[in-house]
């Protein structure tokens, strides 16, 4: 007679698996993940505000620069003194780019000459930045002399016209600056003293 097998129910490895519940029976459990992200994305939120809010007070805080390294630019003048950029921060500027073989520049400087007494008045600077070699700039100034600083860019001007918005890389280019910094205008092509009066009412506003 044959000894007696374990019994199935004393057996610590049951034969078979017990059958798992149907997903439809499960309790209902709110997930938590959800929960998580949205404290997470709350914090972000939260943190991406606090940094717009310190990087607006900053914006505010220190003038922008009209284009990279602006304010650092220095140029020769004509009479052999350095002119820097960086003493008219602060300043309502008109810059006017313009050269000695450009007709339409040579042609807008008397213009320029007789409205720079009334933009000093005004507290607004103007400066010629001349792209031009020195030579022909100091020559063609005996015949007609600019009573506003004149910088001598010489084809360097160009870039730097580019990089305030000159895109089509003529002349002549006027730019206005406001005093905090941002270029508030710009032409390209001849300036009339009516656009020229326009601009200084929104400088000095």
């Amino acid at each position: 007679m044959r000894a007696a097998g374990p019994s199935k129910m004393n057996s610590p490895y049951p034969s078979e698996p017990a059958a798992l519940p149907r997903a439809a029976s499960l309790p209902h459990q709110p997930p938590r993940q959800p929960a998580r992200r949205q404290v997470l994305a709350g914090l972000a939120v939260g943190s991406a505000a606090l940094a717009g809010g310190a990087w607006l007070a900053w914006r505010h805080a220190r003038p922008a620069e009209p284009a990279p390294g602006f304010w650092s630019l220095a140029f020769d003048t004509p009479a052999g003194t350095r002119l820097d950029l960086a003493d008219w921060r602060g300043v309502p500027l008109i810059l006017n780019f313009w050269a000695t073989w450009c007709p339409p520049c040579v042609r807008e400087m008397p213009m320029l000459a007789a409205a720079h007494a009334g933009l000093a008045a005004r507290g607004i600077a103007l400066v010629g930045i001349a792209v031009d070699g020195a030579m022909p700039v100091r020559e063609f100034l005996v015949r007609q002399p600019a009573p506003y600083p004149i910088a001598l860019a010489g084809f360097d001007g160009m870039a730097l016209a580019s990089r305030l918005g000159n895109e089509r890389g003529g002349l002549p280019f006027t730019v206005a600056i406001g005093r905090d910094g941002r270029v508030a205008q710009r032409r390209l092509g001849e300036i009339h003293a009516p656009e020229l009066q326009a601009w200084v009412e929104s400088l000095a506003a």
